[in-house]
């Protein structure tokens, strides 16, 4: 790796389990929970157990307190093994950052622990069925009952949905207002009226749980209150650039494990009475595999360094989601190329990400998203 990050002694040591849990634990059985499609979910208490259960919660809330580069490392590193799984980690850690930030000290006595122990598993409902891209197309209806609300309706495509046992729920509360009338409640999923849908099957990706809520006349009071109306659009607005770097960090991992093995693969291959690695051909291959992890490298940190600073990082961000994710899907269909008909096998590193590179696209704003972020970035005050 040409490109480093200047990382706190903790935070580096946070990174070395990271790279240890994934050797030891993910990459095992990666390859086994996309064919059982199974949710790891005791290796997301085993991740908890070293510390990967609330790195962005402060130190004074129980978490680890990291920076946001420190956390894309990290998440780089648990990529390496697996997409899927990261991504489950990364909007729980998302999720635990969330409530130690806004929530009351009611609901941080509640979940906050459970939370970074990964005893409880948080997920975020915000996407619905006939919503797409459009964040404000809020139609799950928190209806005023007394002191309260009862809220019915459905949410879609959530991350953990299988398993997750806190949910922050987004919720209209008076369409006449918009965006601004949009609130955000937080419950234990087993609350009565909450139904679990699916999980999907997919072209991969099953080991992040994805499936949706149904809601049926659930009752929510003031003590379920995460965000009040206003406050609650713009908080799931306000981390989006955070998770779009965060996505950059794990096609950094997916392509950098699959040039490892590619590499060890064309240097041992016999071909034509030579190695593989000795074709011009292939060692370009592989080269401009390199350029482009280092090019994703740089924009998902220095995106993140942009967010830790203090800075406006959504164009940042944007061009690196964007980037990435195009990048990845290349650059993997690259490596299983220099392996020839090998590569397609499903026990290959390049094969078994290629699904979840193209899953990424999708993530936290399709590519087309991204235009319009970068588009209207390049055009304000023209």
């Amino acid at each position: 790796m040409c490109f480093d990050v200047s990382l706190t002694v903790q935070e580096q040591e946070l990174v070395d389990i990271a790279q240890d849990f994934t050797a030891a634990e993910i990459t095992p059985n990666a390859g086994d929970w996309e064919h059982d499609r199974t949710y790891p979910r005791d290796t997301q208490m085993a991740a908890a157990a070293r510390g990967l259960g609330g790195v962005l919660v402060p130190k004074a809330d129980g978490g680890q307190g990291v920076s946001y580069t420190a956390a894309c490392r990290i998440f780089e590193e648990l990529a390496n093994g697996c997409m899927a799984f990261t991504f489950s980690m990364v909007v729980h850690n998302n999720f635990a950052m969330s409530l130690a930030a806004n929530g009351s000290a009611l609901l941080k006595d509640k979940f906050l622990a459970d939370l970074i122990a990964c005893r409880r598993i948080g997920a975020f409902l915000l996407t619905e069925p006939g919503m797409g891209s459009d964040a404000q197309a809020v139609a799950c209806m928190a209806r005023p009952d007394n002191d309260g609300w009862v809220l019915d309706g459905e949410k879609a495509w959530i991350s953990s949905a299988s398993h997750a046992g806190v949910l922050s729920i987004y919720a209209q509360t008076d369409p006449s207002k918009g965006w601004r009338g949009i609130m955000c409640f937080m419950i234990e999923a087993e609350r009565e009226g909450v139904h679990r849908v699916g999980p999907y099957a997919m072209a991969g990706g099953h080991a992040l749980g994805t499936g949706g809520f149904r809601f049926e006349g659930v009752r929510l009071t003031r003590d379920d209150v995460l965000l009040e109306q206003e406050a609650a659009f713009k908080g799931a607005m306000g981390g989006i650039d955070s998770a779009r770097f965060f996505v950059g960090a794990m096609c950094t991992g997916m392509v950098s494990a699959a040039l490892e093995r590619s590499l060890e693969y064309v240097a041992a291959r016999p071909a034509f009475g030579q190695k593989v690695a000795d074709f011009q051909g292939i060692q370009w291959m592989l080269a401009d595999v390199a350029t482009d992890l280092e090019a994703m490298r740089l924009l998902t940190y220095s995106a993140a360094d942009t967010w830790d600073r203090g800075g406006n990082a959504s164009m940042a961000a944007a061009h690196a989601k964007k980037f990435a994710t195009r990048a990845a899907l290349t650059r993997l269909t690259d490596c299983m190329q220099v392996m020839g008909a090998n590569g397609f096998m499903i026990d290959e590193v390049a094969a078994r990400h290629f699904a979840s590179a193209k899953m990424c696209q999708f993530m936290d704003g399709t590519t087309e998203i991204q235009n319009v972020v970068i588009s209207r970035g390049l055009l304000r005050n023209r």
